[in-house]
């Protein structure tokens, strides 16, 4: 009898040490409120009739997902690691994307030395200037810059066929790096993208800079960025190349965060005319903990954008403000309400006569102005 028992918990010690070894979690973020946006466009020949809209909307703030985080622990320091991540739209149930995974879908190593992942992944100007920013942070969808061009809320798009590495943390500097293939035969340079992006955090100081450039991003459906690239003007064939870049700090004093953030966006390439589009964001924002269940953040950006229509040159401004408030009513679950603003100008109403809050239910405003207010309850698990 003393015999089995010692077996027993023989057996059950070395199962405990190897599932110790190898984990898998299941994880995700549900996101849903009420949303109301006004002088959303109803187009009737050439003229845009102004109307208001009241809709309960899901990821106001995030996009609800689920996923699965595996590790395996191989010994000297190395693990293998995987992630598989899927959005979808909690008012209705639907995915928000074709594929299962469309948020995340790689496998790869992790070591002392850095991480090496293959697969669907993020750019390294989502990964480094995304969470300097407000919409990259706390405020979400609607705090994304006009048109989404710099993909900061990491919702525009994502890059499959993703060979990336990301860095150790070397005394408070990190750095990293992917490529895309195109996945086409005879046609490497179709549809692939490439990244990088270096990031440095000292106590109450962060700063990051990136990179991200696609090429023939409408050539092929599975190359590195299938969905197409956001369009600030869409003129009779997309833009196929793509180029972002920018740099942006915070710093944080005591229940005080502040960020200042810029980046620049180029778009052209375009397979008809010579179209082209720069496009500048600059960006102020700041959250102040009142206690440590309530904070309040409020953000500005101004972008500049200058449109060559083949030779002819227009120019359009916008001025964005948004304001949130969020309550945590546990470590899980928050209840938010947030208003965004934004107010646009143009020399030629062919360049962007109207306003367009990013991810507006409804979509682009009737005229230059646009308010969106929203109130809802996220949970995380």
């Amino acid at each position: 009898m003393k015999k089995t028992l010692i077996v027993a918990a023989v057996a059950a010690s070395f199962a405990t040490a190897a599932s110790a070894q190898s984990s898998v979690t299941l994880y995700g973020l549900v996101d849903a409120g009420l949303t109301f946006v006004n002088n959303v466009q109803a187009p009737v020949g050439d003229d845009h009739l102004k109307n208001n809209s009241w809709s309960m909307s899901g990821g106001n703030v995030n996009m609800s997902r689920w996923g699965l985080r595996g590790a395996e622990d191989l010994g000297g320091g190395m693990k293998a690691i995987f992630v598989l991540e899927n959005g979808f739209d909690v008012s209705n149930g639907t995915s928000a994307d074709s594929r299962m995974f469309g948020r995340q879908a790689y496998v790869g190593l992790s070591t002392q030395a850095g991480t090496l992942t293959l697969g669907r992944q993020t750019d390294a100007v989502a990964d480094y200037l995304g969470p300097l920013s407000a919409t990259g942070s706390w405020g979400g969808t609607y705090f994304a810059h006009p048109g989404d061009l710099d993909n900061l809320d990491g919702n525009a798009f994502r890059v499959n066929n993703a060979v990336k590495f990301v860095s150790a943390n070397y005394a408070g500097l990190s750095f990293a790096g992917a490529y895309a293939f195109s996945n086409g035969a005879g046609s490497f340079a179709d549809n692939r993208a490439y990244s990088l992006g270096a990031g440095y955090a000292n106590g109450p100081f962060k700063v990051g800079a990136a990179y991200t450039q696609a090429n023939g991003a409408n050539a092929t459906a599975t190359g590195a960025i299938a969905e197409g690239i956001p369009q600030f003007i869409s003129p009779a064939n997309r833009y196929d190349r793509l180029r972002t870049f920018g740099a942006g700090g915070s710093f944080s004093a005591g229940a005080m965060t502040f960020g200042l953030l810029w980046t620049q966006t180029r778009e052209d390439n375009n397979s008809i005319e010579s179209y082209s589009n720069i496009v500048n964001n600059y960006e102020i924002n700041g959250r102040y903990a009142l206690t440590p269940a309530l904070s309040l953040g409020a953000a500005y950006t101004f972008t500049n954008a200058k449109v060559n229509f083949g030779g002819d040159t227009g120019r359009a401004r916008f001025h964005q403000f948004g304001l949130q408030t969020d309550y945590a009513l546990s470590k899980r679950t928050d209840i938010y309400a947030e208003g965004v603003v934004q107010i646009a100008s143009s020399q030629d109403k062919e360049v962007y006569p109207f306003a367009g809050i990013n991810g507006a239910p409804g979509g682009a405003s009737s005229s230059s102005r646009q308010v969106l207010v929203t109130t809802g309850i996220r949970h995380r698990f």
